[in-house]
Formats: C-alpha cells, structure tokens, sequence
C-alpha cells in the first residue's frame, strides 16, 4: 500500500506542476483526495522524504524536495564500504564510471570554454601547487577545479552527478584512514596537464591528460585498499 501511495503523491506533484519548495497538501487532504489511512500517508511520505522528492518541516508541513542525488551518494558509498570488506573493486569500478563521463566531457567543454575561464583554471592549478609545496593537503581545490571545468556546460545533472561521486570517494577514504595524497606533485602535474591542452585546442591530448588523472586516483585507491602506499 505504501508504494502505491508514494507513486501517487509523486504523481500529484507532477500533475500539478509543483516546484521544489512548494508546499504539499496537509496529511489530511491527502488522506481524503487518495483515499487512503493517516498510517498510510505518513509511511509514503517518509518514504518519499528519504528520497529528497518531499521534504518534512515538522510544524509547518509537507514540501516538494530537491530531487537531489544526496541518496544516490549515500546508496553508493554504502554498497562501496560494505564491498571493501570483501576486497572486491567497487571503489574502482566508481572510479571507471566516473572516469569516462570526465573523458567524454572534456571534448563538450573544450568547445565553450572562454579564455577566462581557462585563466581560472590555471588560477586553480597555481594553488593546488602552492599548497602541495607547503605540504598542505588539497581535495577542496582538486573539487573546485572539477566542478569549474564542467560549469560553462550549464548542466546541473553533470555537476550533481561529479558531486555524488565525489561524495562518495571522499566518505569512502575517510572511512579508510585515507587522509593524505601520497603524490601531491603528480596530481598537480596531471591538472596542469588538462589545462594545457585545453588552452592549445587540443581535445584529444585533453581526454588523454583526464584518463591519467584518473588512473593515477585508482592506483592509488587500489593501493590503499591494501594497505600500501
């Protein structure tokens, strides 16, 4: 009955147009417009909030949600640390998915790039190398230089989904003990990289200098799963 009742709001937010932020009928309203017990609501919209479709304001009432990715990264980093513990690859196989929707982004954003942004970028890189010299760990800046690449494309599933993985890695690694990157001058290196192609026009030395980046993650990764490195 419940996931009948969630399919049902869910259907309602779309028949009705409602936004993110908009507010849901009271429990009583939907309990009489579907016909169904207050246990029945409550459980579907529960159910429904753990999905970030509604969001439950206990003393003001029901909202529509984000729809964010926030349980698609929970989902994940739990099926990653639970696989962990069997040795089998899923932090690598996280890494290959992401790996190629890198790749084949960087050939959609090579073309809207603007000088600017290019400029930023190498702003980015310039940092992540001052901080690897202070010996000062860098996942903020590597994040912000991910998501600044992919911004001109004006996608914001692109940058969800980078988010989501990123999620997961770092809650994965920090699980793990991962707390440093023992090559910091290399990641530096393979960022430097994907810009300099990028600024020559050069997309395809730019997927290049990406599939390296990532190799070097996962052998990294692979490495720490265990215990070296």
């Amino acid at each position: 009955m419940s996931g009948q009742v969630q399919r049902e709001v869910t259907q309602l937010i779309l028949d009705r147009r409602l936004r993110p932020g908009a507010l849901l009928p009271t429990e009583a309203e939907l309990m009489e417009e579907l016909g169904v017990s207050r246990n029945s609501v409550r459980e579907a919209l529960k159910a429904l909030q753990a999905l970030d479709i509604v969001e439950i304001r206990h003393g003001y009432g029901t909202y529509v949600g984000q729809a964010s990715l926030t349980p698609l990264a929970d989902g994940l980093t739990f099926r990653t640390l639970v696989q962990l513990a069997d040795d089998t690859p899923a932090l690598a196989e996280i890494l290959q998915v992401r790996a190629v929707l890198e790749e084949g982004l960087v050939r959609a954003v090579a073309a809207v790039l603007t000088d600017a942004e290019l400029s930023g970028l190498e702003d980015l890189v310039r940092r992540m190398e001052e901080a690897a010299a202070a010996g000062e760990a860098f996942p903020d800046l590597d994040r912000e230089f991910h998501e600044a690449l992919y911004r001109p494309l004006g996608n914001t599933l692109v940058t969800q989904l980078l988010g989501a993985f990123w999620h997961v890695f770092h809650r994965v690694a920090g699980v793990r003990g991962w707390s440093r990157d023992p090559a910091p001058d290399l990641t530096v290196r393979r960022h430097r990289d994907i810009v300099a192609a990028l600024r020559a026009g050069d997309v395809g030395a730019a997927q290049r200098a990406m599939a390296d980046h990532f190799r070097g993650i996962e052998a990294r990764a692979g490495q720490e799963s265990r215990g070296v490195g």
